[in-house]
């Protein structure tokens, strides 16, 4: 168990007092007055989005709970009746955990450890059962398996959702399935047969990565693309060549071919200027120290502005256990 607060204070002789709302406000609107997020683009799965005038620490902090503590429900027990294909079990049930279910989390509960079979509120339930027969229409020389066998290729559309109690009538008919009904689970041949039934749970990236609700969450600093002096001729076209495109625009200004800086977040830092000894002396290359780039890739689970929005809650969430700790240890 880790260390209490109030002993860490206590032993760096910390003063504390009374940490409320207020103080937080404070906070932000000193140390952060400039503060904002500029949403750039999103879809149904990805999200780009500026976060401006911030911490590194928060910035990071922020990447880490999208990773690791954005709860969701996948696959945690597989109960295997029949399984005569080439696929072992172990290995296919580690396949089906893997796959992300379309199940909003929030209206689920943590199921308690020990506790073997689940409820309603904590666990759902799926069936694959898929047996392969030979095609007795298939052209007698042929050799495609899509048309000698018939359900030799198991998907996720296999999969069938199982309610448990009142499940059926909370949950249209439809919202609750895998993210993707095309994912390959398993290849058969004929008399071979997979009859199991899966259990999905709640739970977060931090006990096991089939849990994480991204495909990817990044950031990264603003480019700053300074020219030095003016480039001018057939030196701003080579200039244009050593970035990533859109990043330096060349413009015709009086009859001559001027380059400018058109859009630097498009830059990859390839610092392929650098290796110009012409150019690299009117480039200066740096970053923007609290203009943060986030990407945000969603499994499909949830829709990527619902993970960040969770994620800011359970950052905030955090935030006030530690504020609760602090007037704790002022009181005491």
């Amino acid at each position: 168990m880790g260390t209490p607060i109030s002993h860490v204070l206590n032993e760096w002789k910390v003063k504390t007092r009374s940490l409320s709302q207020k103080l937080m406000k404070d906070w932000r609107r000193k140390k952060h007055p400039n503060f904002r997020v500029d949403v750039v683009h999103m879809d149904e799965n990805s999200l780009e989005f500026d976060m401006v005038g911030i911490d590194a620490a928060i910035a990071n902090a922020f990447r880490r709970i999208l990773l690791a503590e954005v709860p969701t429900m996948a696959v945690e027990k597989v109960l295997v009746y029949n399984n005569t294909s080439i696929v072992q079990d172990e290995i296919l049930a580690h396949r089906l955990g893997l796959i992300p279910i379309h199940a909003d989390p929030r209206l689920f509960e943590y199921r308690n450890p020990g506790d073997e079979e689940g409820t309603e509120i904590d666990t759902l339930q799926f069936r694959l059962q898929v047996r392969c027969t030979r095609n007795p229409s298939a052209a007698k020389d042929s050799s495609d398996p899509n048309e000698l066998y018939v359900n030799h290729k198991v998907y996720t559309r296999h999969m069938t959702w199982v309610p448990l109690g009142n499940q059926a009538d909370l949950f249209p008919e439809g919202t609750i399935c895998p993210v993707h009904d095309d994912i390959l689970i398993a290849q058969l041949r004929p008399g071979q047969e997979i009859d199991l039934l899966m259990q999905c749970v709640k739970g977060i990236g931090k006990d096991h990565a089939k849990f994480s609700p991204v495909a990817t969450a990044s950031y990264r600093l603003l480019p700053d693309i300074t020219l030095l002096e003016p480039v001018e001729g057939d030196a701003a076209e080579e200039l244009s060549r050593c970035f990533s495109p859109g990043v330096i625009e060349v413009q015709e200004i009086q009859g001559k071919k001027v380059a400018r800086v058109a859009n630097p977040r498009l830059d990859t830092f390839s610092r392929e200027v650098f290796r110009n000894d012409k150019l690299k002396k009117v480039v200066r290359l740096a970053r923007v120290r609290d203009h943060y780039i986030f990407s945000v890739e969603s499994t499909g689970v949830l829709p990527p502005d619902v993970l960040v929005s969770e994620a800011i809650k359970v950052l905030m969430g955090k935030c006030r256990r530690f504020l609760d700790e602090l007037d704790a240890v002022q009181m005491d």
